[in-house]
């Protein structure tokens, strides 16, 4: 039977009733206790309250039916509550033989494992203790070792010095025998080295002077690739003549005037020719001066637009109109140095920088050479370390003396040094600009970078232009040139004049005439010929034997 827990016995209510009465009985306040405990207190309530009800029902007169079915229903309840004390006591001594089982396996399985770690750490002190003694060993062979090498090095350092003694002993036997000494024997074998392999060292040290030239020549060519691929500008090229649109065909006659006279007064002013042909609705204005070209196109611009062409308004037209182009030469000069990030420049030198805006040189504009071979001397400069702000200045002002040399005798490198010190710019810009043509020699890499910088610009496809006759005339003297030399056979100019294909005779011209005739030839292009940038002087001597087989 299943153990009633302690609130559903009916012996532990809360009080207790009289069989015969009814009346309650207090109720049993217990401690708390074990379970075996409350059910031996609750045998006990049970007991006492039987023997209570027999007491009651035998000092009466009789028991009813329904009481002794009562008592009887207490009995068995007594006996299920002593099977149920039997019950829990046998599940106790179970439970206490199954723990005391458990424990044992857990106490036996805790011994296993402590013998089996102990059984490691046995095995691992072994280990470390062999290995003590491996190292032991090798700190001892170590020992050996470097004993060892302080003896041989002892032994070595008496060799040195024996070696040392018999060799002094065997110079001066040598010195006795030869009666020369030391000093006299090595000036005796270097003019005999000299002699022997000077023909060979001459040869080595042309080889390296050619491998350095060559990779010299190669890094210039890239530095000046990346430099011109990073700077892409327009390139356009300005001409002699400019076009002015006309409302209508009439007006060419007020411009001509009566017999003449405004468009001579025009050209006096100005200073251009203006062409009057059949052409429909233009006149062109032809001048070799860029700056005069321009301001005549204003005035005439303006002198159309007002409609009152005579002479004395030509004049103050024009008048106005240089004035106004001066303006524009002051506002270009500050663009120019804007866009640079060139300042400290007084506004008369801005002025004479805007003027080579409308000075071209072989069909290029001036100003915008100078500004891109200033972009163009920035960049080298940078990859070569060399001063930059310098350059970019010197590259700007370069050719600031074309501003004036129709107004200013001398070239215009003279020129442009004179404007250079007058405005008090840097010493070293103003070599560079002085030695960009070479006219004095080049002591600073800034110099060489503004020429190169100067040559790129100049000599690109497409910056500068000439015309077709002047073209074809400067060709044939490069190759007449070439073909006065003796043994050249053939020679062709190729590239547009940039480099000059010269084939010469094998007989007559030998590998070492060869270098001489490629300098010759090159020095006389400098001298007779006028050329813009660099023209390659190409020599090839190609030899060939020709047999039959029959």
């Amino acid at each position: 039977m299943p153990l009633l827990p302690y609130a559903s016995c009916p012996v532990a209510a809360s009080s207790l009733a009289s069989p015969v009465t009814g009346a309650s009985y207090p109720s049993l306040l217990l401690p708390p206790m074990d379970f075996l405990t409350q059910v031996l207190w609750l045998l006990l309530g049970a007991a006492a309250g039987t023997l209570g009800g027999r007491a009651i029902f035998s000092k009466g007169k009789g028991i009813s039916r329904s009481q002794q079915a009562e008592i009887d229903q207490q009995k068995k309840q007594l006996q299920d509550l002593t099977l149920q004390v039997s019950e829990a006591k046998a599940q106790i001594k179970a439970a206490e033989a199954e723990a005391k089982a458990s424990a044992k396996e857990i106490i036996s399985e805790a011994k296993l494992q402590a013998a089996d770690l102990e059984t490691r750490a046995q095995k691992d002190m072994a280990r470390v203790e062999e290995k003590e003694k491996v190292l032991d060993q090798k700190v001892q062979e170590v020992e050996r070792q470097r004993e060892n090498l302080h003896k041989k090095e002892e032994e070595v350092g008496a060799l040195q010095s024996e070696l040392k003694d018999a060799q002094k002993q065997h110079r001066d036997a040598l010195e006795q025998v030869a009666k020369l000494n030391e000093e006299q024997a090595k000036e005796e074998l270097k003019s005999e080295l000299e002699g022997e392999f000077s023909g060979y060292f001459a040869s080595q040290v042309k080889a390296m002077k050619e491998r350095m030239m060559d990779e010299a020549e190669d890094a210039a060519k890239d530095l000046m690739a990346q430099a011109m691929q990073r700077y892409a500008s327009e390139v356009a090229t300005e001409s002699t003549a400019t076009v002015v649109q006309l409302p209508s065909d009439d007006v060419k006659g007020k411009i001509i005037g009566k017999e003449g006279r405004n468009i001579n007064a025009f050209e006096a002013a100005t200073g251009v020719d203006v062409i009057i042909d059949d052409t429909p609705g233009v006149i062109i204005i032809s001048g070799y001066d860029l700056a005069r070209r321009y301001v005549a196109k204003l005035a005439m611009e303006k002198l159309i637009q007002d409609g009152r062409i005579q002479p004395a308004r030509i004049e103050e037209i024009v008048v106005k109109m240089k004035e106004q182009v001066g303006k524009m030469m002051l506002e270009f000069g500050k663009r120019a140095t804007e866009e640079l990030g060139i300042t400290g420049y007084s506004q008369d030198l801005l002025k004479i920088i805007g003027r080579l805006r409308f000075r071209t040189s072989y069909g290029q504009n001036v100003l915008k050479h100078s500004v891109e071979m200033a972009h163009i001397g920035r960049m080298l400069a940078e990859e070569i370390g060399a001063n930059a702000i310098t350059v970019t200045e010197a590259c700007l002002l370069h050719d600031i003396g074309k501003a004036l040399d129709h107004e200013v005798a001398g070239t215009h490198v003279e020129i442009g040094v004179e404007i250079l010190k007058r405005y008090k710019i840097r010493p070293e810009v103003i070599h560079c600009v002085a030695a960009h043509h070479e006219d004095i020699p080049m002591e600073t890499p800034e110099a060489f970078v503004v020429a190169a910088a100067d040559a790129i610009s100049g000599a690109r496809p497409g910056a500068r232009r000439e015309s077709i006759e002047e073209y074809f005339k400067r060709l044939r003297e490069l190759e007449e040139v070439a073909k006065g030399f003796e043994g050249v056979s053939r020679a062709f100019a190729l590239s547009a004049g940039r480099e000059v294909r010269i084939y010469v005779d094998t007989q007559k011209i030998d590998d070492l005439a060869q270098l001489k005739l490629a300098k010759d030839i090159a020095q006389k292009i400098e001298k007779e010929l006028t050329y813009p940038g660099v023209i390659k002087v190409n020599v090839i001597r190609e030899r060939r034997i020709e047999e039959m087989a029959k």
